[in-house]
């Protein structure tokens, strides 16, 4: 299993939750590491938010807002040092690797802690394996819903995706248009198509993602671009539960 280690408090509310080795499991590749905060409230919703194991911990005030709305919030990792890289070969063994990782961690969601409804979350870097996994899976449709903050989308990223669930895509305010996908190997997350039910929401500030918070601190009282960032996505989510989610660019 492979563990996240940072500091103490990055892990304070969480416990581990110990997954199956997945079946499909290739040769070599990392086990799977999830940890859970649950919400105060009896709930069969949940978050499952992916981790690279190269940046910082979940943000501690995003768990929390989620567990305020009655989500539990599982935190699995993904081992992205391979992203884009390598032959064809070696892509498509890794890419096996991330969905034995997501497929396991939903298994267990379902069948183990009774979760009714999933929603996806990833960034940065792990918005190209949480869409490419939505994409491969959407007859199945495992997750209710995606959202994807601040995506990189590698230059291997398939342009053309089918993603069945509605998907909010947060991005700064200043890639609107641009054509920049945050760095050289990226490409830009309008030059991707996700699906037929995707809402594009750019915000002023810094790119929404991993810098909401310090690893381990609680946000009290979150900056303004922040709170809009959970206005927003809080209109969004409150919409899609109802049913009235539309494509609209925000």
């Amino acid at each position: 299993m492979g563990l996240m280690i940072e500091r103490e408090r990055a892990f304070e509310q969480y416990e581990a939750v110990a997954l199956p080795p997945a079946a499909d499991v290739v040769d070599g590749a990392l086990g799977a590491a999830m940890f859970l905060r649950r919400s105060a409230r009896p709930s069969r919703r949940a978050v499952l938010h992916l981790h690279d194991l190269t940046s910082s911990f979940a943000p501690a005030d995003l768990a929390r807002w989620y567990n305020e709305r009655g989500f539990h919030f599982y935190v699995t990792d993904l081992d992205l040092t391979e992203l884009g890289a390598g032959t064809h070969l070696r892509r498509a063994r890794t890419a096996r690797a991330w969905f034995a990782t997501l497929d396991s961690a939903c298994r267990h969601l379902r069948d183990t802690d009774g979760i009714d409804a999933i929603i996806l979350s990833a960034d940065e870097e792990a918005a190209a394996p949480a869409a490419l996994w939505c994409h491969a899976r959407r007859a199945a449709g495992p997750a209710a819903a995606l959202i994807l903050s601040n995506p990189k989308f590698g230059r291997g990223m398939k342009a053309d995706l089918d993603i069945a669930c509605p998907v909010l895509v947060i991005s700064a305010a200043s890639q609107r248009g641009t054509g920049h996908g945050g760095g050289r190997h990226a490409r830009a997350p309008g030059a991707v198509r996700l699906g037929q039910h995707v809402t594009w929401l750019y915000l002023d500030g810094p790119a929404p993602g991993h810098q909401l918070a310090a690893p381990g601190r609680e946000a009290a009282d979150p900056a303004p671009n922040h709170r809009l960032l959970f206005e927003e996505m809080g209109r969004w989510l409150g919409a899609y539960m109802y049913g009235k989610a539309r494509d609209q660019l925000l």
